[in-house]
């Protein structure tokens, strides 16, 4: 017999509107959405009820497994504890990060981000995780090894997108000085000398290794299907750069230009959703809200805060006067969901996975209060 559920007297908020009504889940899928209250049915009392999130970009996963410097936590609790995080913050699909090229700065050996894949692979099949995870691969390309690290990704189906990065001084995210100073030489406590030979030696790595490195892994992503994305494009040529390599999301653009030139092109324009909630960037950058006043904000991330993605979009919808709740939980749901190829999820539509977040918003901070992954609740 078909698994049938009722959710009602809720606020449903469509693509295109917020339709107060009911919604029937059928064996894990939407199977109808009805305007008006049901007589049987769980009751949302008003509440809103959203698509389940899709996280795209949070690098919380690290922060678990890795939370103080030189610190490893066991991977499978690790992964429980920053699962948990994301579904109680509403997310039902996320990429969890992992970050591939390492040198004397920074980054994992191989093998490492190797291992905790296969241990997300586990907790998967044991049915310790409440949400979908897939990876991202983070790839530093201005590192001599990020190719030996993609190595060991090359046929792992849970691969579903791979930025291309480079951190190195002098460009993107950090074309000024200032913030790499920051970063790199007041905390770590670097001399002036010693500075100067870091700054040296990353920019000559990057000279030799950032060109072939994104030629190399742009064209494996291609062969296989897999969703590329920029990262912090700063100039309207580093934007024609990526239309030629494919790539269809734009991470984190650092200017005004390159964010307008990659929304023009049809990529997927993407900031973090902290940079909303804190009404800056903590890098120094363009700020979040500007872009979408401007229009040209098309995905919001977590980043490094899971549950600043439900947060965000309710700022959104009250501060920025051309954008309505539907267009900014769009950006957290159906846009991703699109720009990564799973058309499966995201929306509130007949047919698709009942992946739901019932939300609350008395005043300022929303409040989940119950999420479905499939049709089951999960949270």
């Amino acid at each position: 017999m078909p698994k049938e559920q009722v959710l009602t007297n809720a606020r449903i908020v469509l693509e295109d509107r917020i339709l107060d009504g009911s919604v029937l889940i059928r064996d894990g899928r939407i199977a109808d959405i009805s305007e008006g209250a049901s007589a049987t049915g769980e009751d949302f009392e008003g509440d809103y009820l959203l698509p389940g999130l899709v996280e795209l970009h949070t690098d919380h996963l690290e922060a678990h497994y890795s939370p103080r410097p030189g610190v490893r936590w066991l991977k499978i609790a690790a992964i429980q504890a920053h699962d948990a995080q994301v579904v109680t913050s509403g997310i039902t699909t996320v990429f969890d990060c992992l970050r591939l090229g390492s040198d004397e700065d920074s980054g994992f050996p191989k093998g490492e981000m190797r291992s905790m894949a296969d241990a997300l692979a586990q907790a998967k099949q044991e049915g310790r995780l409440r949400a979908d995870h897939l990876i991202h691969l983070r790839c530093e390309v201005s590192t001599a090894d990020v190719l030996e690290h993609y190595e060991d990704f090359r046929n792992d189906p849970q691969v579903r997108l791979v930025s291309l990065m480079d951190h190195a001084p002098g460009q993107r995210q950090f074309q000024t000085m200032d913030q790499y100073t920051l970063y790199y030489k007041t905390k770590r406590g670097l001399t002036d000398d010693a500075f100067a030979a870091f700054i040296e030696r990353q920019q000559a790595l990057s000279a030799r290794y950032a060109t072939p490195h994104r030629n190399a892994l742009a064209k494996a992503c291609a062969e296989r299907g897999i969703t590329v994305a920029s990262h912090d494009d700063a100039t309207v040529e580093h934007v024609e750069e990526s239309i030629g390599y494919g790539i269809r999301l734009a991470e984190f653009p650092t200017s005004f230009e390159a964010a307008e030139a990659s929304h023009r092109a049809g990529l997927s324009v993407l900031m973090g959703a902290p940079n909303i909630v804190r009404g800056k960037s903590h890098s120094g950058n363009i700020a979040a809200r500007d872009l979408a006043k401007r229009g040209v904000l098309d995905v919001l991330s977590s980043d490094y805060v899971p549950f600043s993605l439900i947060h965000a979009p309710f700022i959104l919808a009250d501060e920025v006067e051309s954008i309505g709740l539907p267009e900014a939980i769009a950006m957290v749901t159906a846009t991703p969901a699109r720009t990564v190829g799973l058309e499966d999820r995201g929306r509130i539509a007949v047919g698709l996975r009942a992946d739901i977040a019932r939300v609350r918003r008395p005043e300022g901070i929303p409040v989940v209060r119950s999420v479905w992954r499939e049709g089951r609740r999960v949270a």
